[in-house]
């Protein structure tokens, strides 16, 4: 994964009030492994910013992916 990467939670983290599924932007990596996402709402408003492994996100893809 890249900075500003959109990738969806694969799980759900109570604790920051986000559920499995919701999607976000990678805005920095903090350390090897570990990311600071920003959710936002369909109008650009961010809603979240959460660190968050990269085992528990998923990348999202708007174009196909080269074979």
């Amino acid at each position: 994964m890249k900075l500003l990467d959109v990738v969806a939670l694969t799980e759900n983290f109570p604790d920051k009030h986000l559920d499995r599924g919701q999607v976000g932007t990678l805005v920095e990596e903090l350390v090897p492994g570990v990311w600071e996402v920003e959710f936002s709402d369909l109008n650009g408003r961010t809603y979240a910013m959460a660190a968050v492994p990269e085992s528990s996100l998923m990348p999202l893809h708007h174009k196909a992916i080269a074979a």
